[in-house]
């Protein structure tokens, strides 16, 4: 029986093929190409075996070191001082009762003076971004840094390549700070276990002012100073203690040239008034103004000049 409404073909071509009828291969029309209905390209043997072994580390890894650790496992694979810094810290309460907590500190001094921050980062401390927590990013933080367009070191503040310029330790009994100067050329450690008197301060592994009172922080200034208020004088004659405060009133404070590794300790006079002190540098010269009233008015107390790097 004809269909009425089946098309015949005009000329001498090819009838159309009925419904469900496959297209011959290689006669064009709707039917794709085999090359075409290919999924990507074939993967050899030997990737596969890669991709297999790859995933099989990563889960001993998390298994051995948990998903924080593993989450920064390739960027630990190329820091050696990363890797020491992780195993110290992850064996404290061992390291601890074989050496003694004082030895164990200063050790933690040491490999923190020698960490990167994506170290601290895979450390799991807290950053700049969130002082409360370990890095939730380490997908973007574990990349190289990159440099500011005008080739200037500056802060970084993530989820940022080559994580933050600062870490707070919120939760371990060594209250651990560090800041890194601008480009990580200097690092800036402190553990204030025990308050401002038993408060322990290195500069590029440099220990310094053992002994002094010091403050719970500190900053950069101009990528070279370290800058600190540290205890005041006993016998200032404006000296007094206030309810909440981690120094006395009145402080001194220390100015650490980090290129040349001299540290300068000011001592504020019996008219000098240092609750609040600014310091900056103006023409290779560095200024101590009592606060920030001072420097806006140009006052200071203190100058002193800074030789060349």
């Amino acid at each position: 029986m004809k269909w009425p409404w089946r098309t015949k073909p005009s000329g001498g071509g090819a009838s159309a093929p009925a419904a469900g009828e496959d297209l011959p291969a290689g006669t064009g029309g709707s039917a794709e190409p085999e090359a075409m209905r290919a999924e990507g390209p074939v993967r050899t043997e030997e990737a596969i075996r890669a991709e297999r072994a790859e995933a099989a580390r990563r889960q001993l890894i998390e298994e051995c070191w948990g998903s924080q650790t593993a989450a920064w496992a390739d960027w630990l694979a190329r820091s050696p001082a990363g890797v020491d810094l992780r195993l110290w810290w992850r064996k404290q309460n061992d390291l601890v009762a074989l050496i003694g907590e004082e030895r164990y500190r200063d050790r933690l001094a040491e490999l923190l003076s020698q960490a990167a921050p994506r170290d601290l980062a895979a450390m799991g401390l807290g950053c700049s971004r969130r002082v409360d927590r370990a890095c939730r990013a380490p997908e973007a933080c574990g990349q190289d840094p990159e440099p500011r367009p005008d080739g200037r070191p500056f802060s970084r503040s993530g989820p940022v390549p080559g994580a933050c310029s600062s870490f707070i330790d919120c939760y371990s009994p060594h209250g651990i700070r560090v800041r890194f100067s601008g480009g990580d050329r200097h690092s800036a450690v402190m553990l204030l276990r025990g308050g401002p008197v038993e408060a322990r301060l290195w500069v590029d592994g440099v220990p310094l002012l053992e002994g002094q009172w010091l403050d719970d922080g500190g900053h950069w200034l101009e990528e070279r100073f370290f800058v600190i208020r540290i205890g005041g004088p006993d016998d200032h004659p404006e000296q007094g203690y206030t309810i909440g405060a981690w120094l006395h009133d009145i402080v001194s404070l220390l100015v650490y040239d980090a290129d040349l590794r001299i540290p300068h300790v000011l001592v504020p006079g019996p008219t000098e008034n240092w609750r609040y002190p600014v310091v900056d540098v103006r023409d290779g010269t560095v200024r101590v103004y009592a606060d920030e009233e001072a420097q806006a008015a140009a006052t200071p107390d203190r100058e002193f000049p800074v030789g060349a790097p």
